[in-house]
Formats: structure tokens, C-alpha cells, sequence
């Protein structure tokens, strides 16, 4: 074999060695029921059933690793992690600074209370008192503008069942979180309350990529959305949260293009979907 052949062949070997690198991404590890620690060893829970399926049908290995939601974005933009699997809510500020997947499920802020405390039918209800949050997410950046203008105090934790913690001890009179979180976390804890739902607040949870990572992102969505085609989305979703979900629900709902409509970085371009 002469020099030139053997370079050829290394620049061809060489997207192919690319391709058979595992995924790299990360969740927040006690974010049950999305991802939370597995008797045994390891993890377990939607998101990681989600992404390990969706890297089995890309033809990957995955890894999974478990850290505060606080440091997944910095992971991402580092090049620590090729995506995130954590549930991570599309927002414009995100949206224009990562690639994001459609929504796979729809989120919505809901509160926590301790059973026998009075339901919460608004803010003002919280004038005066303490809302605990995980760092890091949009329940904190929200509490602290409402708790600004409205006059409560917000604690801030490292992740979400200590803030739910809080609220079962008495250092806060609520925790605000994912509507997915706080129904499965009362459904567990009896003296946890699933009170008041934001409505204002539904939004996607996509999966988010840096800029340069358009094909990788593309990939990801055809798989989900041959996942959301096929019923899979949906079966965890039952299995997971207890309920089945709605036809219209983003676990079965396939939205054009690539992206979140109405958001920065999204692509309307139609394509055809291919499910092996």
C-alpha cells in the first residue's frame, strides 16, 4: 500500500471511529421521576429511558452523567456533553443561544405545599412568606421577579427534593417546580400537596445543542419524532407519570420542521420523516 492509499484509508476510517464515540450528556440525577438514582447502582426514570432508547436507534452507546441542573448548560457550551437529556424548557434567552429538538413533553410551574396548609389561588397568596426552588431553572429566575414585586423570600437549593424538603420541614411555605415533578413527587410523599398550576407557564422541554451541532440535533429529532409516530414517547410517559398521555399531548404531537415554532433557531423547513 503506498502513502497516498494509506491516507485515504485513514481519512476514510476516520468519521466512522467519530461516530462509534458514545453520546456524552448529563441530567440533574435526583430529578425524579426524569432521572433519579436506581437501587443497585445507576439510574433511572423517563429522560433516562428517552435518551438511552434515542442513542440505541441512532446506532450509539450513551453516557449518562449525574450533576446539579446548575452546571448542564456550562457542560454543554464546554464540550462536555454532546446535549442534555435533563428536561430543559425552551426559552427565547436559551433558544437563541442553543439548538433545540421540537418539545417532547409539555411542562407547566406548579406548586408544592404541606398537607394542611391553605391552597395557594395566586401570588399575592405568598406575600409574606418563603418559596423554596432548585438552582439554576426557570422556577428560580420566576419566583425571584414575583417574589420582588409581591414581597416573599426565595431559597435557593442545589436540587429539587431539597427544596421540596424545605417545605415538609417548615422553612418554606412552598416549593415551585415542574408540573411532572411535583404530582410524582405527592404521589409518593403524603404530606406533599400538588397545589396551584401556573397555565401561563406551559412550554416545551426539547432536548438543547450547541449552534455547531445542527446534523447532530436533526438526528435527534427524527428519532423522537419516529418515537412520538410508533408510541414509545407515550408508553414511558404512562409508565413514568401515571397517566396516559393526550393525543395533542407533545409526547404524541409532531410539530413542523426542526426546533420550537415561534422560537429563535428554529427551522420551518418541511421534511420527510424516515423510521426504520
Amino acid at each position: 500500500m503506498n502513502f497516498r492509499h494509506l491516507a485515504l484509508t485513514v481519512a476514510l476510517l476516520i468519521p466512522a471511529a467519530a461516530m462509534a464515540q458514545p453520546l456524552r450528556t448529563g441530567v440533574d440525577g435526583t430529578f425524579a421521576p426524569h432521572s433519579m438514582p436506581k437501587l443497585g447502582g445507576g439510574m433511572e426514570g423517563f429522560n433516562i429511558d428517552l435518551f438511552t432508547e434515542a442513542a440505541k436507534r441512532m446506532k450509539r452507546e450513551i453516557t449518562i452523567e449525574s450533576t446539579s441542573f446548575s452546571g448542564l448548560i456550562p457542560g454543554l457550551m464546554s464540550a462536555r456533553y454532546d446535549f442534555i437529556a435533563a428536561p430543559t424548557t425552551v426559552t427565547k434567552e436559551r433558544a437563541e443561544n442553543m439548538l433545540f429538538t421540537s418539545g417532547y413533553l409539555w411542562t407547566a410551574f406548579q406548586f408544592g405545599i404541606k398537607k394542611g396548609s391553605a391552597p395557594i389561588k395566586s401570588w399575592e397568596d405568598l406575600k409574606g412568606k418563603t418559596v423554596s426552588v432548585n438552582k439554576g431553572t426557570p422556577y428560580e429566575t420566576l419566583s425571584k421577579q414575583m417574589g420582588e414585586k409581591i414581597g416573599f423570600a426565595v431559597q435557593v437549593y442545589d436540587t429539587q427534593p431539597d427544596a421540596t424538603q424545605a417545605v415538609l420541614s417548615g422553612r418554606a411555605y412552598a416549593t415551585l417546580g415542574g408540573n411532572t415533578v411535583i404530582k410524582y413527587t405527592a404521589s409518593k410523599n403524603a404530606q406533599l400537596v400538588a397545589d396551584l398550576v401556573l397555565n401561563e407557564s406551559k412550554a416545551h422541554w426539547a432536548a438543547p445543542f450547541r449552534k455547531d451541532s445542527v446534523a447532530l440535533r436533526n438526528q435527534m429529532q427524527d428519532v423522537l419524532d419516529c418515537m412520538k409516530k410508533d408510541g414509545t414517547i407515550a408508553k414511558l410517559s404512562e409508565k413514568w407519570f401515571g397517566v396516559a398521555p393526550a393525543a395533542d399531548d407533545l409526547e404524541n404531537a409532531i410539530t413542523p420542521g426542526y426546533g420550537v415554532p415561534g422560537m429563535p433557531g428554529y427551522d420551518p423547513t418541511p421534511h420527510a420523516l424516515s423510521c426504520g
